[in-house]
């Protein structure tokens, strides 16, 4: 396994190299700039600017002087955010995140893993069809339409929730449901799916004939494999939980690093975007890391070579 996960972290370190280049040159032909918004600076203040953040270089040297201080992990000072570097902003915003993408997933899997279950087990019947149903329903409707609406009845209507905020427990309530809803919906539909399949094997008829109890089954003998199309799910499901997070973090006013992407976007921070489009890479390449691992060691069939 050693030899595995070495070899896959060697392989990460030219990916995160070409998404650094691409983000890099693709940032800089998109119209405006970060200081275009600065109405009332004179022209040598905005020179000033430009030169101590290395804007008045030409951009090949603005690339690998990056590169030069993304190589000491240095991810350089933020343009909009004064006195903080880009390190600084995702330290203190991407905790936010991960405990908003966790809480979101724990939701997906208490809801996803026995509405898949549930319809294995009578496929086609009343049984299968509800939550076959509520998945299509979670799949089709996207969450900055869901935040709203749950916004709307739970906090406005009904009193019961804040409406945006990061404090208690219930201010992560409607923001993890509102994330977790359509990762929730996937589950559901690849639980049933891998399910039905080992349901039907040769090993599953046997262990029935010897009497097994169908709680027994569906535990020991058939969760195994009927959920390996979730384990391969899940690490692009966590990945995308943290990069989903934009629109309800905005939604929520939920200081995560969501928001600092979204308002780096706007402002034309470089530095940020750089960054969080880096970290986010990074993060996706060590969960399907993490997944691959656990594939192996569920699928006996499957070798580390």
């Amino acid at each position: 396994m050693f030899g595995f996960v070495a070899r896959r972290v060697l392989q990460m370190i030219p990916v995160l190299l070409v998404i650094a280049t691409i983000t890099f040159f693709m940032i800089r032909l998109a119209p405006g700039g970060p200081f275009d918004a600065e109405k009332n600076v004179s022209p040598e203040i905005r020179k000033n600017l430009e030169a101590y953040y290395g804007m008045n270089k030409p951009v090949y040297q603005q690339y690998f002087d990056y590169l030069g201080r993304l190589l000491q992990g240095d991810l350089g000072p933020s343009f909009k955010y004064s006195n903080w570097t880009v390190n600084e902003l995702i330290g203190q915003s991407f905790p936010i995140s991960a405990e908003l993408a966790f809480w979101s997933l724990l939701i997906a899997l208490m809801i996803g893993l026995p509405a898949g279950i549930i319809a294995s087990l009578r496929p086609n019947s009343f049984s299968d069809y509800i939550p076959s149903s509520l998945s299509l329903a979670g799949i089709s409707v996207p969450n900055f339409v869901l935040g709203p609406l749950l916004v709307l009845v739970f906090a406005l209507k009904l009193g019961i929730t804040p409406v945006s905020g990061w404090d208690g427990w219930l201010d992560r309530l409607l923001p993890s449901i509102t994330l977790g809803a359509l990762y929730a919906a996937y589950i559901a539909r690849l639980t049933r799916g891998g399910m039905l399949e080992i349901l039907s094997q040769d090993f599953i008829r046997t262990a029935r004939a010897k009497g097994a109890s169908p709680l027994r089954v569906i535990l020991k003998h058939g969760m195994r494999g009927g959920l390996l199309p979730v384990v391969s799910y899940l690490g692009p499901a966590a990945a995308g939980l943290m990069t989903g997070s934009f629109a309800v973090e905005t939604i929520f006013q939920i200081p995560g690093l969501g928001r600092y992407f979204v308002n780096a976007a706007f402002n034309r921070d470089y530095t940020m975007l750089l960054g969080a489009v880096l970290f986010y890479g990074a993060l996706i390449l060590v969960f399907n890391l993490i997944v691959d691992i656990v594939l192996i060691w569920m699928n006996p069939k499957l070798k580390f070579e």
